[in-house]
């Protein structure tokens, strides 16, 4: 029999350390919210391949789509001969972003080639240069997107020089000290002492901050952000990659404030399983690319135009933004119900929108001090009782949250009590210095 520690020795041989490995489980199968390894252990999905799997692994719809597409065609290039499914997605992304405005959208492969194209975008129809994103923020390990991203390491640290005319400011983190007003003070001072706004092309932001932390941007921030684009003429460029395709209990977190940017980012829910990006923008912005200067072989690939087609679909039909939303009410009630009792005094913050949840842990309420180590012990330990878990945040203390939204109760309830028997053990462990 296939074993663990034989793909991972093999993993060791082959692959470069520097790819990060959170476990060392080889997944074989999986159906929905359960995975299984090559050794037959079941696990419980609170991960869905960092939100990707929001309609859950194999979505038959999706399966269906995708086999029916390998019948047909697999691969031509959309610049060279295009193919119907392409412009199908376009079409709808076009339809869903926000925004009560002509929009246009063109297919990439990964969340970082979104954002590399939307700075570029940007840039071409601003003839600006500079951008402000912030602290916390991840936006891609690719060049660009590394630079935008609010977190040395191990996203920067030994990459540079990186790209410059790219500034962090404070991303507004109550619980942590840091108020919206701050954060927007600081835009203000920045404006009037390091760069003019006329030379800002664009602004990008999450509407919650992935793996910085799980942290929602107050909905007044956002829209104040919207206002303060306008009036200097900047791109307000919204990543939702992590966010989007119902998430968050919307079809896209900005929905939550009502703000419609200039420009969006997506990927991971898109494809349901299969690898494709999006950016949708303002039609008068997105005429502005010159041609030829966006553009990829893979991109839209055929089957992942198909996957995607029954993603939106799926979303539709079974009502997944209701079920996100009450997939995210009873995480938050459970973890809620932990923080207030006297079991778990380690339990600093509970937050989230929809089924976007999170738990932060301190080893002090009154401090705040992150509790990295515990987090770890948790996301280890919760693995061998058979639940995957991420953690997150730049001091890596958050334990995030990201079921598929199709996970049957019954599956989410046995993963909320190995979470709570993993907590036990993890917090027994740590304090015993094992």
């Amino acid at each position: 029999m296939s074993t663990n520690a034989a793909f991972t020795a093999r993993r060791a041989a082959a692959i470069p350390a520097g790819l990060s490995k959170h476990l060392d489980v080889y997944i074989e199968k999986a159906e929905n919210a359960e995975l299984w390894d090559v050794e037959g252990k079941r696990y419980i999905d609170f991960a869905a391949g960092i939100a990707v799997n929001n309609t859950g692994h194999r979505h038959p719809k999706v399966v269906e789509r995708v086999r029916n597409q390998l019948d047909k065609v697999t691969h031509t290039s959309f610049q060279t001969t295009p193919y119907v499914d392409y412009v199908t997605v376009c079409e709808k992304l076009n339809e869903l972003v926000p925004g009560d405005f002509p929009k246009k959208t063109f297919l990439v492969s990964t969340g970082a080639e979104a954002v590399e194209n939307a700075a570029k975008i940007a840039r071409a129809a601003t003839g600006r240069s500079a951008f402000v994103a912030f602290s916390g923020a991840f936006h891609g390990r690719t060049l660009m997107a590394m630079t935008l991203t609010g977190k040395t390491n191990p996203y920067k640290a030994g990459f540079g020089p990186l790209v410059p005319d790219v500034f962090h400011l404070p991303f507004p983190i109550p619980y942590h000290g840091i108020s919206e007003q701050e954060s927007l003070t600081a835009l203000d001072r920045f404006f009037r002492s390091e760069v003019d706004p006329t030379r800002v092309a664009g602004i990008f932001v999450e509407p919650v901050q992935g793996e910085g932390g799980f942290y929602p941007a107050p909905v007044t921030f956002l829209r104040t952000l919207r206002e303060i684009c306008d009036r200097h003429g900047i791109l307000l460029i919204a990543d939702e990659i992590q966010t989007g395709f119902a998430r968050t209990g919307k079809l896209f977190a900005m929905e939550h404030a009502g703000v419609a940017a200039d420009i969006v980012v997506m990927a991971k829910g898109l494809g349901g399983g299969f690898p494709i990006a999006a950016v949708t923008g303002r039609a008068d912005v997105m005429d502005k690319i010159p041609m030829g200067g966006v553009g990829s072989t893979f991109a839209g690939n055929p089957l992942s135009c198909a996957a995607s087609i029954a993603v939106l679909e799926i979303i539709e039909e079974e009502k997944l933004i209701d079920r996100a939303n009450e997939v995210g009410r009873r995480l938050k009630a459970v973890f809620e119900g932990w923080q207030e009792g006297n079991e778990f005094s380690c339990i600093g913050e509970v937050r989230g929108l929809g089924a976007m949840v999170a738990i932060e842990f301190v080893h002090d309420r009154e401090t705040r001090q992150p509790w990295p180590e515990l987090v770890k012990a948790i996301t280890h330990t919760a693995a061998e009782k058979g639940l995957l878990l991420l953690s997150c945040g730049v001091h890596g203390n958050v334990v995030r949250v990201l079921t598929p939204l199709t996970i049957p109760f019954d599956h989410l309830d046995e993963g909320i009590a190995i979470l709570k028997d993993s907590l036990r053990a993890a917090l027994e462990k740590v304090e015993s210095g094992q």
